[in-house]
């Protein structure tokens, strides 16, 4: 069953054009890795599927629980199961506690995080406290669809590895879209399916993610314009 489903997706960002022809089905339970160089149209889509409205969808549909969501809002695209952890989250004036008790609709109870539940939101936050900050809002409103944007961004080894496992953990059964260029996280989530987007179309996909990886660290993304591993479902 497919949880989202983008069909066609041409996006025009302040009169330019960043996305075009875009497809892509994700099912139920899925993770898949969105890679790709910075200023390809990543967080573009990321924009998209969110339904900011300067992201203006020229062509095609956004589908997700077999309903056609291409023209609502951001507050009902939430509702419906929708989140996200932003690569650059913006500072709330309200502490974690409170923002928690706002937007939670299951108990989250993780070690460790008494202090960053007294801060108010991105205050003085480190890259590491932002990124964990965004994680636990978001395991709190317990999405069907997850998009981490960047989530390896500003993160050493051991955080990178904390913060992984502890989205697998408590969103084990949900459907992730991984949004990087980096691939320091593919080992901790271990995609479903990869795909590529190069100049703002998805050049590549397949079941293989460390064959793509494997080629994007030898190669770089210039390969991938050429890509010979695509596979269809």
């Amino acid at each position: 069953m497919s949880l989202l489903k983008i069909d066609d997706l041409s996006v025009e960002v302040e009169g330019k054009n960043v996305l075009e022809g875009l497809n892509l089905d994700m099912q139920k339970g899925e993770t898949h890795v969105l890679l790709g160089p910075n200023a390809s149209g990543k967080s573009t889509l990321l924009s998209a599927l969110l339904g900011f409205p300067k992201y203006n969808i020229k062509k095609g549909k956004i589908i997700y629980k077999d309903k056609d969501i291409t023209n609502i809002n951001i507050e009902e695209r939430a509702k419906r199961g929708i989140a996200a952890v932003y690569q650059n989250p913006p500072a709330i004036n309200i502490t974690l506690k409170d923002l928690l008790d706002k937007i939670s609709k299951r108990n989250v109870k993780i070690e460790g995080i008494e202090s960053l539940m007294q801060r108010n939101v991105n205050i003085g936050f480190s890259g590491g406290e932002r990124k964990f900050s965004e994680v636990i809002q978001v395991i709190s409103m317990n999405p069907d669809l997850i998009i981490l944007d960047e989530l390896d961004a500003g993160l050493d080894v051991e955080n990178l590895e904390r913060l992984s496992l502890l989205v697998k953990e408590q969103l084990n059964d949900k459907t992730i879209l991984l949004i990087t260029h980096r691939g320091k996280a593919l080992n901790y989530f271990r995609p479903d399916y990869a795909h590529v987007m190069i100049d703002g179309k998805i050049t590549c996909s397949s079941r293989n993610w460390e064959k793509i990886w494997k080629l994007i660290e030898e190669c770089g993304y210039e390969k991938c314009k050429t890509c010979k591993l695509s596979s269809s479902r």
